[in-house]
């Protein structure tokens, strides 16, 4: 009979086990409801956006988790400071996401709306595919530790590009804190330390990994009016050739 029991088990064991194991490793979300609980929830490693969303509070993030924005927007709609603003640029401390103490990813993703779009606090993260940090209205990224975390902060770049459309020098992509110690910011392997007070716009970043920076628009008319002012002296110089010979 002991016998039999225990053929039962070991076989039901067989049987669950792939049950057991196969956990729900990621989650599709659809609003701010589905990425709060998504975050309580040790057993989802994924969270993957399955439409633009909004939200009306920051978003905490304090354990490892990869964020998969699928090319989607997580848009902070909610208000700055004491009085209510809506305008982003009213400091609330607000940002979109903010990774606290902890490791995560975040890959193909906008976050806008907010007094900056990622604060990375204690923590390190790593970035895959697009990262948009655009549109909001302090800047875009920033690597601070404030009160009660000593934890280094870290921004390690994968096959990855971050954009920006509304950075200035006032409003950089990416800075660190007087009040914070240095951080690292690694490209495909190559690690640079950002010193407290530094604000980076992105082609102070590309300046700073010796990275080939884009023709931009403004470099392409050049070329183009070169080009046009180059053939048109030929044109001429073909007809003056014509009229004295």
């Amino acid at each position: 009979m002991n016998k039999k029991l225990l053929m039962i088990f070991t076989l039901l064991t067989i049987l669950l086990v792939p049950f057991m194991s196969a956990h729900a490793e990621s989650y599709t979300i659809h609003n701010q409801a589905d990425l709060k609980s998504a975050l309580q929830n040790n057993d989802i490693d994924t969270i993957i956006l399955g439409e633009d969303i909004e939200t009306t509070e920051k978003i905490n993030i304090t354990r490892n988790v990869t964020i998969d924005g699928a090319n989607h927007t997580i848009k902070y709609v909610g208000t700055f400071g004491a009085d209510g603003s809506k305008n982003n640029t009213v400091w609330g401390g607000i940002y979109v996401l903010q990774f606290y103490k902890t490791t995560g990813t975040l890959k193909d993703i906008k976050l806008t709306g907010g007094n900056a779009g990622l604060l990375i606090n204690g923590s390190n993260v790593t970035f895959i595919g697009n990262i948009d940090v655009s549109g909001n209205g302090f800047g875009g990224i920033e690597l601070g530790q404030g009160s009660g975390v000593t934890e280094k902060n870290t921004l390690a770049l994968e096959n990855a590009t971050i954009t920006n459309t509304s950075e200035t020098e006032d409003h950089p992509s990416i800075w660190v804190p007087d009040d914070s110690e240095a951080a690292e910011m690694i490209i495909n392997g190559e690690s640079k330390q950002i010193d407290p007070g530094h604000e980076l716009t992105m082609t102070e970043v590309n300046e700073l990994f010796g990275i080939n920076i884009p023709q931009t628009y403004d470099n392409i008319n050049l070329i183009m009016t070169f080009f046009t002012l180059s053939l048109v002296s030929i044109v001429m110089g073909v007809k003056l050739y014509k009229k004295e010979f």
